[in-house]
């Protein structure tokens, strides 16, 4: 992958200010009533940040790369089970980007132990295994990213700038050209 440390560094902290939307909402809509679908979606976002973070971040994560395969497998069996039960259509979004970052964790080529068990793309030498999988998720993910960037401005035309700021739409296009990023450093 070799993402340039410029590059990295910045990516770290869009990925990382992605998470306050998902915090805000799961503090703010904290109390009885609320859907729980809403709130397995911001943990699952959540996730999915924190991994992106230790992803591209040249420091790397402090958790082993078979901690996220093991957090990723287990989100994937959630939100396929709650596809099969009908729950929500963000269900089968989520199980494709948890099985995207569970490729992306688990195809990527090792380089020795210099490295120890943790999770550093931003310096990974050479390409992910499978292309073929990399490329289909970089379709996904580029039109998941295009078809919320249109929902989130017609989303924000009309609706206050704090609400603005914590828009689902605006959350999930990021993400998604975020991912679809990675997965084409990774090609």
């Amino acid at each position: 992958m070799n993402i340039p440390a410029s590059v990295a560094w910045s990516l770290t902290i869009v990925f990382a200010l992605l998470a306050v939307p998902s915090v805000y909402r799961l503090v703010r809509l904290a109390g009885p009533g609320l859907d729980p679908d809403i709130r397995q979606m911001d943990v699952a976002e959540l996730l999915m940040i924190a991994a992106m973070v230790a992803m591209v971040s040249p420091l790397g994560g402090p958790i082993p790369a078979a901690g996220w395969q093991a957090i990723f497998a287990l989100t994937a069996g959630w939100f396929f089970v709650a596809a099969l039960r009908g729950r929500r259509c963000c269900a089968v979004h989520h199980l494709i980007s948890a099985v995207a970052m569970l490729y992306m964790i688990t195809a990527m080529p090792r380089h020795g132990m210099d490295h120890g068990p943790w999770l550093t793309m931003s310096e990974m030498p050479g390409r992910l295994a499978w292309p073929a999988l990399a490329v289909l998720g970089v379709a996904y993910f580029a039109f998941d990213a295009t078809r919320s960037g249109f929902a989130a401005v017609r989303f924000v035309r009309g609706v206050p700038a704090r609400e603005a700021l914590t828009a689902r739409p605006i959350y999930r296009a990021a993400m998604g050209a975020g991912m679809a990023y990675m997965l084409v450093a990774a090609l």
